[in-house]
């Protein structure tokens, strides 16, 4: 039955009432099954009689509907055809008709369409756009450039490829010669509508996104039709970056205009133009520079310019790249001039930065931090000076020297009022005493061998840090700051002279001191000596440890709100990186740690809405399990269920995927004993097949079930449950390359923790789905994960399994299908098995198919000889015993997708688990094994090895027998 217009309109608006959302998204859910469920969603976004927060609403819901079910992983459609073509032909046109905050939805969920469809499937999509586009209708045109650019702007971080060409010149064969026409037309309609504000602002915004297509249509390589149009296109784009006309100006000093977009975009295409196509722009672009020097130089300090200046920034730095233009640059004067007139203007303290400083803190530290700041006025600043300094090291040290003192001189002679100086000094040596690559494992890595780094900080900074009063707190920023930059410039030595008033500005009252000093102790407790040691370790830690902690937990939960507590990623992380290096030096303080990350995760659950700060908030959960749980499992366990079964019964989903894994980490550092009573209650719901539907749940899921497996395998067949978790394994597997290795992960508990006798019933069944699989062209991570599954199986004959089990089991599947598998995946496979575990399994179980199996001993003869060779060669490189992995292997965050799937936690990952711990020289216990099979057999192994061997295998087999 289809849906009701009407009660969906109810549920969109449901959505926006945060006293109902959660029940009316459950409730879209359900709609989403009914046919035409997505055109009912296109009449409402179209529908003028809703609101507009209705249609809006409408709009993300049919985005994310199509995002995740438009097509497979196999890309075939999985809406019926008729809903796909009335989609592809009805969104262009509602689209340019709709209001611009319900066109951006409908932009993303166009390039969404396209990423599979365009352009094979969707030929038709150039054509429709370009007999869309007027000489003189500008609502239209920016309507159908909007789609245009979301479909186009897919190009720029992509690989050259001839798919990608083809698409291009696809798309520049429709489009390219409509394009230039319409450049040239929209600036006569802006020059015949100078004196209208309504229709220039739209014509402007018309051009502000042909330039951004003129960027998507050049980011791959110079399309013919501009290169040969280049003249009078960079002349007009030359025209716009230094066009004036006061009715564009805005009123607001903190709100860019459509003339600070087209001119900041009009920098962009010219700093491409410049890295990517100097031969044919090089003899062009004086103007620009020029100009840009101009802007730069007489631009205002408001903030609706930061765009345009960070742009114009990077402009020149792309100049300044190149040999031949950066000798422009290549003298004294020149250079002053550089510095006085751009570099210091944007890198000076502004009153929008203080106000910023004072008033959204919490911002103020997102966008100062190195890296995070790439469209500030101060990080393209220094961008431009360090590029100047790559060329001319010597003259621009020397240059930018001169200013520092400068301003320290004036700080020094008024240092109330002269504040500012200083800031400006320690920000110029900062950027000038830096190269290379800034990474935000160290900092700093190399740095300018003209200047002193540790020299400066003691001479003019040490003491605002120490200082408990009398710095403005800017300047107490700058100087943890300098720490935080160099920190890999300073020795233990010093580094531990620097920690404890590090540490100190913990206690200050300021927001941005505070968090920068957690920012920088976090990092200093990151580092590491050559050695990979910690330069702060457990014994240095612990000490100061709990006081420590308090203190930051107390910074976290001053205001109880939901959103106020998780604001602060940083101190969190910070909180993390304290458990992870003291270790188990946490068991006297568990309980209080305990309760305050028990008491975060409740009020955070009602309202998740920073997935850095909760990603770093179970990270630190997990360090807590890690080196308690070994201690205390039983208390553990007792605490965090509570907190744990509420975000499963309340459906946090965020929170689902680390809560699995926590429960599962749990259940790992007790492999042996019975469940308690907590982790019965789990079993039903981990078993629900609509918890796995959501693939972020998958990975989390599939480890906290095979950790389950081994603890409750008796009750686990006595409720005849082995069916129900075998058809998980089958639904993991038929997710293909998602989710098949979860699949083995739970396959492979289930056969190492029930009987075969619970389990033979199932085996052809099993087999059936993998030899499918194997069929089908699978991944070489899925054959060496089946190559693993088959050694497990071999290699357990003492549990009535082994290899004629196997092969037993594969004859009931089809006649035959054993030996071309062993042939030509089992024994190529074995030997690309790369971790020391998996290459200690196939060692046993070779070992056991040559000793113990009586088809490979009477019936299968050749493979006999070639499951020996197979053998050997793998103890050509045995696999030695692995020692315990202590070590927190550091993502870095920021490129993780938080909120978006599954984020694994490092600090409490699945160590990976030997099946024979008894076996640890290998090859003694292959010789042994075999010397004793031999006598048990009444020295057939013997007889074997002489009639199956080439001379030279048979004298290595030997000599492990002696």
């Amino acid at each position: 039955m289809a849906s009701d217009m009407s009660t969906v309109v109810q549920l969109l608006q449901a959505t926006l009432d945060q006293r109902q959302h959660k029940q009316a998204e459950a409730a879209l859910k359900n709609e989403e099954q009914h046919p035409g469920f997505s055109l009912l969603l296109l009449n409402i976004v179209a529908s003028d009689s809703l609101p507009l927060t209705t249609r809006l609403s409408g709009a993300l819901v049919f985005k994310n509907f199509i995002k995740f079910n438009w097509v497979d992983e196999d890309g075939n459609y999985r809406l019926p055809e008729n809903e796909v073509t009335t989609i592809k032909k009805e969104l262009i046109g509602l689209m340019i008709a709709v209001p611009a905050s319900i066109q951006s939805q409908l932009g993303e969920t166009i390039s969404l369409i396209a990423d599979s469809d365009f352009w094979t499937r969707w030929n038709t999509l150039v054509d429709d756009l370009v007999s869309r586009l007027t000489p003189d209708n500008p609502k239209v045109n920016i309507g159908v450039l909007e789609v245009a650019h979301s479909i186009f702007k897919r190009w720029r971080p992509l690989f050259a490829s001839d798919d990608l060409y083809t698409e291009i010149n696809h798309v520049l064969g429709k489009f390219g010669g409509p394009f230039v026409q319409l450049l040239a037309s929209t600036d006569s309609q802006i020059e015949a509508n100078k004196n209208n504000k309504d229709m220039l602002k739209q014509y402007f915004e018309v051009m502000n996104l042909l330039v951004k297509l003129f960027y998507d249509l050049s980011c791959q390589d110079l399309p013919p039709i501009f290169e040969d149009n280049l003249a009078d296109v960079t002349s007009l784009l030359h025209k716009y970056l230094t066009y004036e006309n006061p009715l564009l100006t805005t009123d607001e000093d903190s709100e860019s205009g459509p003339l600070e977009f087209v001119k900041a975009g009009i920098c962009e295409v010219t700093t491409l133009y410049m890295q990517k196509y100097e031969d044919a722009f090089g003899k062009m672009c004086q103007p620009f520079i020029t100009s840009t020097w101009t802007l730069l130089t007489t631009i205002g300090p408001e903030t609706k310019y930061d765009i345009l200046v960070s742009k114009a920034l990077h402009f020149l730095t792309a100049v300044a790249s190149i040999d031949s233009h950066a000798q422009h640059f290549n003298n004294d004067d020149t250079l002053g001039q550089v510095v006085e007139k751009v570099i210091l203007p944007n890198v000076s303290l502004r009153e929008s930065d203080i106000e910023q400083f004072e008033d959204e803190p919490i911002e103020y530290i997102r966008r100062d931090l190195e890296g995070s700041d790439a469209d500030t006025r101060r990080r393209a600043a220094t961008d431009f000076l360090r590029k100047l300094l790559e060329k001319f090291e010597t003259m621009v040290t020397n240059v930018v020297g001169r200013y520092i003192q400068h301003y320290l001189s004036s700080f020094s002679k008024n240092p109330s009022e002269e504040w500012k100086s200083k800031d400006t000094a320690v920000y110029l040596f900062s950027a000038i005493a830096a190269k290379g690559v800034i990474t935000a494992n160290h900092g700093v890595k190399t740095t300018n061998s003209l200047v002193n780094v540790v020299e400066f900080f003691q001479n003019n900074i040490a003491n605002d840090l120490i200082a408990e009063a009398g710095v403005e707190p800017i300047l107490k920023v700058d100087a943890i700051k300098f720490l935080y930059t160099f920190r890999s410039q300073l020795t233990r030595e010093q580094w531990t002279a620097a920690f404890p008033p590090l540490v100190k500005n913990l206690a200050s009252s300021n927001y941005v001191v505070y968090t920068y000093a957690a920012i920088a102790v976090e990092r200093v407790l990151f580092l590491t000596n050559d050695a990979g040691q910690h330069i702060f370790g457990k014994d240095e830690v612990s000490p100061f440890a709990k006081d420590l902690l308090e203190h930051l937990f107390q910074l976290i939960e001053k205001d109880s709100a939901p959103e106020k507590i998780q604001e602060n990623e940083f101190l969190m992380r910070c909180v993390m990186r304290v458990l992870i290096v003291i270790r188990d030096g946490v068991l006297p303080i568990v309980d209080s740690i305990l309760q305050h990350l028990i008491t975060i995760t409740g009020i955070i659950a009602q309202n998740p809405s920073n997935p850095r700060f909760y990603y770093y908030h179970f990270e630190a959960m997990g360090a807590l399990v890690r080196y308690s749980a070994p201690s205390i499992p039983e208390k553990l366990e007792e605490l965090l269920y509570p907190p744990f079964a509420g975000v499963l019964s309340n459906d946090v989903q965020e929170f689902m995927p680390y809560v699995f894994q926590l429960f599962a980490a749990l259940l790992e550092t007790r492999p042996q004993g019975p469940l308690s009573e907590f982790y019965k209650a789990l079993v039903g719901p981990v078993l629900s097949p609509t918890l796995w539907e959501s693939r972020g749940n998958v990975p989390a899921l599939a480890r906290l079930l095979s950790s389950i497996i081994p603890r409750a395998a008796a009750d686990i067949v006595a409720q005849d449950q082995v069916e129900p978790i075998l058809g998980i394994f089958q639904k993991l597997m038929a997710g293909k390359t998602r989710t098949e290795l979860y699949g083995f992960d739970v396959l492979e508990a289930v056969i190492t923790s029930c009987d075969v006798a619970a389990l033979e019933k199932y085996f052809p069944t099993i087999l059936t789905i993998l030899f499918t699989r194997l069929n089908g062209s699978p991944p070489e991570k899925f054959k060496q994960r089946f190559v693993r599954f088959y050694h497990l199986i071999s290699s357990r004959d003492q549990s009535g399994l082994g290899a004629d089990f196997f092969i037993k089991n594969s004859d009931a599947v089809q006649d035959g299908v054993y030996v071309p598998v062993y042939l030509t995946i089992i024994l190529p496979t074995t030997q690309q098995l790369a971790r020391p575990l998996d290459r200690k399994l196939a060692v046993i179980s070779l070992t056991k198919t040559l000793s113990d199996s009586q088809a490979f001993a009477v019936k299968y003869q050749k493979g006999w000889g070639k499951t020996c060779e197979a053998l050997l060669k793998l103890l050509e490189n045995p696999p030695m015993p692995v020692s315990a992995d202590e070590t927190v292997v550091e993502v870095d965050v920021d490129d993780l997708s938080f909120g978006v799937g599954f984020t694994p936690l490092n600090t409490c990952k699945k160590v990976p688990r030997d099946e024979w711990p008894e076996v640890t020289d290998v090859k003694s216990w292959v010789g042994s094994y075999l010397k004793t099979a031999d006598a048990k057999h009444g020295g057939a192994i013997g007889g074997y090895v002489n009639e199956r061997l080439s001379p030279e295998a048979k004298g290595v087999l030997l000599s492990y027998m002696r």
